[in-house]
C-alpha cells in the first residue's frame, strides 16, 4: 500500500461548453476525467453516474505521475506535459465560456504547512485568466 500524498494536482477546463474531445486533441493529452454535459459519465471510483452531467470537464491529475508532498512538483509536471503557456489558450477558453484551473489537494493536519505555488506559475495563470484553488484539508 502506497503511503497518502499529502499535495497533488489536478488541470480542469469546465463549462457547459465543454466538449473533452476538443482538448484531448489540442493538448494531445489522454485526459482522466472527461465528462459531457448532460450525458452521464463514469466517476472517480469507476461507477457511472445515476444523473446526467450538469457541466462539462476536461482534467488531468499529477497524483499518480508525482510523488512529492509538496505542490510545486506536481503543477510543474502538469505545466509541461500541457505545454504551458500556450499563445491561444486563453482565447479558446474565453470562446466556450469555460473556466481553467489547478485544483490543489493540500493536506494540513499538523497546521503547519504552507502550499508552496511559486509565484511564476501564480503569474502564468493569471495572464491564461486560470485560477489556482487549494483545497487545504485539517
Amino acid at each position: 500500500m502506497e503511503p497518502h500524498q499529502l499535495a497533488h494536482a489536478t488541470f480542469t477546463i469546465s463549462g457547459d461548453r465543454v466538449m473533452p474531445e476538443f482538448w484531448t486533441s489540442y493538448f494531445s493529452v489522454t485526459p482522466e476525467m472527461a465528462i459531457v454535459k448532460g450525458e452521464v459519465f463514469t466517476t472517480s471510483a469507476g461507477k457511472t453516474s445515476r444523473v446526467p452531467a450538469r457541466t462539462g470537464v476536461w482534467g488531468v491529475r499529477s497524483k499518480s505521475a508525482i510523488k512529492s508532498d509538496l505542490l510545486e512538483p506536481h503543477l510543474r509536471y502538469l505545466i509541461e506535459r500541457l505545454g504551458l503557456p500556450r499563445a491561444d489558450l486563453r482565447e479558446h477558453v474565453e470562446h466556450v465560456d469555460a473556466q481553467m484551473r489547478f485544483f490543489c489537494y493540500w493536506s494540513n493536519e499538523s497546521g503547519d504547512r504552507v502550499p508552496d505555488v511559486p509565484d511564476d506559475i501564480k503569474t502564468m495563470m493569471e495572464a491564461l485568466g486560470g485560477t489556482i484553488d487549494i483545497d487545504e484539508y485539517r
